[in-house]
């Protein structure tokens, strides 16, 4: 399946058992929303799953584009990415966690032609407050699905206080054997969907309090998704990503794998970002777009500094745009990313003999005070300082070494 018949197939699947299908919102999270952007499908309809009536009903189903800066450091690897989108259910109180679960079993079976011997699945087994999720266990167990019991990792919240409860992540076998191991001891269990059951709401001193009538929200990543409809080792190789996979090698042909992922997914990211209206700057969310962009040119900077960004085609931009349905002119998004190059080498220009003299004034070893001096005054983070500091080190060691020969 394709990314679009992969969509089709999960709302089309929801919609024919009652579900409205509600447009996706952008990265911006709704007013209230501490956080900086929409991390999660739930986030634009918090309030309703604390019991506000939605305008389409009790039960609903979308897609949904999310973005995750904790997850940053680990963008390269297989599943890892900075913007992503998270195909979703939900029932306001109209049916209880367990019709869920035998509805995701059989969109897994008969929707997706996943074999019911590549599943395995987590339940929460109960802690100190909350005994065991039997039901869930009970249907799982009917349906012939391995379970693991764990704990905490089986139980969701939206913070310390409010809705909260157990949750069901369902797993699918990636390896080339035949299962084995459980989702916790054997990386190739991927999980691709956790259906929580919000049955409580948590107060300020801790207690739970029944939350009746039980609501449900499901989250199935869609490039995970794709990754294991697809047979591809990484979310990287799937349809979604090939104007972007196919375009990079050619204009800078010396990347190594990691490098490579880390230039697509972040271009691609901020793509988004641009499209939904946020624009590169010191603080807050122009602060994140701002760093994506700079990772990107530090990565291409650091074998070949006269890259630029201005060389990169329409073709991958435009099908981003249109994949996410924004309004944005593809000409914006260009000089935005120039705008800001332009900025980046700036600031490396004046970094670097900033650099020099910081490196001088010890044994030639940058410290964490110099960074936070460095990052805090000059506004220079520690990865460009990284990149400034290769360029410069032979130079200031062999000023260093004078020094003290004399």
């Amino acid at each position: 399946m394709d990314v679009d018949q992969t969509t089709r197939t999960f709302t089309d699947f929801f919609r024919d058992r009652g579900h409205t299908v509600i447009p996706g919102h952008s990265l911006i999270p709704p007013p209230g929303d501490s956080v900086l952007f929409t991390t999660s499908g739930m986030h634009p309809l918090t309030s309703y799953l604390e019991g506000r009536p939605h305008p389409g009903g009790r039960r609903l189903v979308d897609v949904q584009r999310c973005l995750r800066t904790t997850d940053l450091d680990e963008v390269g690897d297989d599943t890892h990415l900075t913007v992503f989108e998270m195909l979703g259910s939900w029932s306001l109180g109209d049916y209880p966690g367990v019709r869920s679960l035998k509805w995701g079993y059989e969109l897994l079976r008969d929707g997706f032609g996943i074999s019911p011997d590549r599943l395995h699945v987590t339940v929460f087994g109960g802690d100190d407050q909350v005994g065991p999720d039997d039901s869930s266990l009970r249907t799982w167990e009917d349906l012939g699905v391995p379970v693991e019991l764990t704990r905490d990792e089986n139980w969701w919240s939206n913070g310390p206080t409010g809705p909260c409860g157990p949750d069901s992540e369902i797993f699918v076998w990636t390896g080339e054997t035949p299962p084995r191991g459980t989702p916790t001891t054997d990386p190739r269990w991927t999980e691709v969907w956790n259906h929580v059951m919000m049955r409580y709401r948590r107060h300020d001193d801790g207690t739970l309090e029944p939350l009746e009538p039980e609501r449900v929200d499901t989250g199935m990543g869609l490039e995970r998704m794709l990754t294991i409809l697809q047979g591809r080792r990484s979310v990287f190789e799937c349809d979604i990503f090939r104007p972007w996979t196919e375009t990079v090698p050619k204009l800078w042909d010396d990347l190594d794998d990691r490098s490579l992922r880390i230039v697509v997914d972040h271009l691609r990211s901020t793509v988004v970002v641009i499209g939904d209206g946020i624009r590169p700057s010191n603080t807050q969310r122009g602060y994140v777009l701002r760093r994506l962009i700079r990772r990107v040119l530090t990565t291409l900077w650091r074998t070949d500094p006269t890259r630029t960004l201005g060389d990169l085609p329409i073709d991958p931009i435009e099908h981003t745009i249109g994949h996410f349905r924004q309004d944005i002119e593809v000409r914006t998004v260009r000089e935005t990313l120039r705008n800001e190059e332009d900025r980046f080498r700036i600031l490396m220009t004046k970094g670097r003999p900033i650099i020099s003299r910081r490196r001088t004034r010890g044994d030639g070893h940058l410290t964490d005070d110099d960074y936070h001096y460095l990052h805090d005054t000059h506004g220079l983070p520690r990865d460009l300082v990284d990149l400034l500091d290769e360029t410069t080190r032979e130079e200031v060691d062999e000023t260093i070494r004078k020094v003290s020969v004399g």
